[in-house]
This record gives C-alpha cells, sequence and structure tokens, in this order.
C-alpha cells in the first residue's frame, strides 16, 4: 500500500500535470510504472535534471494507494519537489501550460503543468 506523500513529506503537493507515458517503440519504457516511482523530472528547454517526484491520480483525482499493479498510461499526478532548498527555482519555472518530462535516464512520458497547487507556500528549507 502507498503511503501519500503528504503524509511522508508533512506537506501539500507543489502542482499537477496531465502525463502520457511514451511506449517502448517509441524509445519509452517497456513497461508502466508502479505509484511510488521516483522518477526524475526535467523541463521541455535545458537539459537539468530535478528530483520532483510524481504521485499518480486515478480518474477522479485522487491519489492511487496500490502499489502493486501499473498506473494509467495517460492521466493526472500530484507533483513533489523532495529538496525543499530547490523550490525557487521551480517558482520561476513552473505554471500553467510549462512542458515538461517524466525521466529515467531517457524520458519515458512527457507532461504538462496543468494547476499550481501550493508551490509558493511548501517550505524552502
Amino acid at each position: 500500500m502507498h503511503l501519500p506523500y503528504e503524509q511522508r513529506l508533512g506537506h501539500k503537493a507543489d502542482f499537477r500535470v496531465k502525463y502520457k507515458f511514451i511506449d517502448h517503440k517509441n524509445g519509452g519504457r517497456k513497461q508502466l510504472p508502479f505509484q511510488g516511482i521516483r522518477s526524475d523530472f526535467s523541463y521541455d528547454e535545458g537539459n537539468s535534471v530535478y528530483i520532483i517526484w510524481p504521485e499518480f491520480e486515478d480518474e477522479n483525482g485522487n491519489v492511487v494507494l496500490e502499489n502493486d499493479k501499473p498506473v494509467a498510461v495517460e492521466g493526472t499526478a500530484l507533483m513533489w519537489i523532495v529538496i525543499p532548498e530547490r523550490r525557487g527555482i521551480h517558482k520561476e519555472m513552473i505554471k500553467v501550460g510549462t512542458k515538461c518530462f517524466f525521466r529515467e535516464g531517457i524520458i519515458t512520458a512527457s507532461c504538462e503543468v496543468i494547476e499550481v497547487l501550493n508551490l509558493f507556500s511548501n517550505p524552502t528549507q
């Protein structure tokens, strides 16, 4: 059972994305990941990679608690900036419409920010 990051990290999510995993024949993953994957994050512009974890939601916007079956090929995910001191960088980059990616070395999913949640009020230390 997945322990929601809100409980684990002690604050609310920074932002929400819509995502779509890239299939293997197009250079993506061989299999869909499970809830709790700690993929990296990058912006459409630039090559920097950041520790921002996705937490996948079901079609009703609830956090998926099952971590023993693959997540949907496309949907929405809450996003969690893991290193609070880096939040300042992302405050300048994250806005509705920002294009981004999940990465595991390779790009595994394309994403777009659809909602800024608690990015500006979450801790920076």
